[in-house]
């Protein structure tokens, strides 16, 4: 059974770091592209970042630009997000999500059929 674990989240002051994780169980990893999402509170989920399934093609969405950084290690099943300078902007429940295609339309939601239950990021002073 596919399977998407977020983990990382936490509550941080603007100005500062965090780094999501994104396991993996049940399904050939490295056949698989991955987005991660975001839904804050009283708002429609919205597209962060994605990967290619090699890790060799990325995306993010203009508010994150310059800001954030997905990886993932496939020998590991996981992929990364690492998040500097955030923002209170950025406060939101994190997703990911895995799809068999990468394309031009990897922050389309409703492209990918498989999520994890989300990890909660709170930027704060």
């Amino acid at each position: 059974q596919l399977q998407l674990v977020e983990s990382g989240g936490d509550l941080v002051q603007p100005g500062g770091s965090l780094r999501l994780s994104c396991a993996a169980t049940g399904f050939t990893f490295n056949y698989y592209a991955i987005g991660w999402f975001r839904q804050a509170p009283g708002k429609e989920r919205e597209g962060v970042s994605c990967i290619s399934s090699s890790g060799g093609s990325t995306n993010y969405a203009d508010s994150v630009k310059g800001r954030f950084t997905i990886s993932r290690d496939n020998a590991k099943n996981t992929v990364y997000l690492q998040m500097n300078s955030l923002k209170p902007e950025d406060t939101a429940v994190y997703f990911c999500a895995a799809r068999r295609t990468y394309d031009g339309f990897c922050l389309d939601e409703w492209r990918y059929a498989y999520w994890g239950q989300g990890t909660k990021v709170t930027v704060s002073p």
